[in-house]
């Protein structure tokens, strides 16, 4: 192995991060050996940190996060969780699946949003350290009992965080379940390659996709797939996140800003770049790999100013991004959609690659 950074060796180091409901909670801390560092904690699978260099070679933490677990277990908008059983929106929180109907906890008005009140992001996970000197990763697993905020089916998964020595951050993802049920699983990170320190609107960002698919007032899919062509959803080509957010127009007025799910040129047939995104600032650049079908690009919208995060920085409006790979929104319920049912004897596997480097 090619060692760097005055021989830093890839590890990972495990510490006792306090307790939730009488269960032990555990923060690991990744490192690489370019000195790349990423701490993941077992509740709600979250990512706490992620520090990559910039062009100047300082190291940038680019996730928004808390220095506390309590600030983690209080309410927060998903910061660095994997969401599920069901990641994104099902209206009124109803599907049918094989002649049968079923419904999953409203926690969104009248929907069913992140797998519920107690997703995956508010479980306590069993965490396993997987790293070799190649890469560090540590495995975290949890069983989703039948009847867990609705959802039919006893359902094993996991997931695989992996930072390389290439500065990747890699999840994988597995699922296996004793009943058809729907899965729909990604992480929630909020990304800022300026470290936290100002807004995003001036990230350059690209999505490798033609189409979009529009919502209700609700954030709901009206089940239409309409061209980016001609409209402010359109990030084919380089452009700044801040460029259109607020135009006239009916999409970005629902959500205030971008909240939306892109159909990705060849989704779900393979890993495929599917979106970049540089800073002018740091010159750091993220670049996203996916097998799944759609990509869900949120401009931070809801960020108001009330969540207090590391070193005491406030997470206001529009101080992050979230680019969450998925299966579509509400897709039970639009037959149109990628289907997002597993089975038993089938295995759910999807991966995701963001790969940071500076240019």
């Amino acid at each position: 192995m090619d060692v760097k950074n005055d021989g830093v060796l890839p590890e990972v180091k495990v510490k006792p991060w306090g307790e939730v409901n009488g269960e032990p909670v555990y923060l690991y801390r990744m490192v690489n050996s370019n000195g790349a560092r990423m701490n993941v904690t077992n509740y709600g699978a979250r990512v706490t940190s992620l520090r990559v260099p910039d062009d100047s070679g300082e190291m940038v933490d680019v996730v928004l996060g808390f220095d506390k677990l309590e600030k983690y277990v209080a309410d927060n908008p998903y910061l660095g969780a994997i969401v599920g059983r069901y990641g994104n929106r099902i209206s009124n929180g109803n599907f049918r699946l094989d002649g049968r109907e079923f419904s999953l906890v409203c926690n969104d008005g009248d929907n069913h949003l992140h797998g519920g009140y107690r997703g995956f992001d508010r479980k306590i996970w069993r965490g396993e350290v997987v790293t070799t000197r190649e890469d560090t990763a540590v495995k975290l697993r949890y069983l989703s009992r039948a009847g867990e905020e609705g959802y039919p089916g006893n359902l094993e998964v996991s997931v695989t965080y992996k930072l390389t020595n290439d500065n990747e951050l890699v999840l994988n993802f597995e699922a296996r379940t004793d009943e058809a049920t729907i899965v729909n699983l990604t992480n929630h990170n909020y990304y800022n390659l300026n470290g936290m320190e100002d807004d995003v609107l001036d990230h350059v960002l690209t999505i490798n996709a033609d189409r979009f698919t529009p919502t209700d007032e609700e954030s709901i899919p009206t089940g239409e797939v309409r061209p980016v062509e001609g409209t402010p959803m359109d990030f084919r080509s380089p452009t700044r996140i801040g460029q259109r957010i607020d135009d006239d127009y009916e999409q970005l007025k629902y959500g205030k800003g971008y909240d939306h799910n892109y159909v990705l040129t060849g989704g779900g047939t393979g890993m495929s770049l599917v979106g970049t995104v540089s800073s002018p600032e740091t010159g750091i650049v993220m670049k996203v790999y996916t097998d799944q079908p759609g990509i869900q690009f949120y401009s931070g919208n809801y960020l108001d100013g009330s969540l207090t995060g590391k070193n005491g920085l406030r997470y206001e409006k529009r101080s992050a991004f979230c680019l969450e790979t998925q299966g579509f929104p509400d897709s039970p319920n639009n037959p149109n959609f990628p289907s997002t049912v597993l089975r038993p004897g089938e295995e759910y596997g999807t991966s995701t690659v963001f790969d940071f480097s500076v240019g």
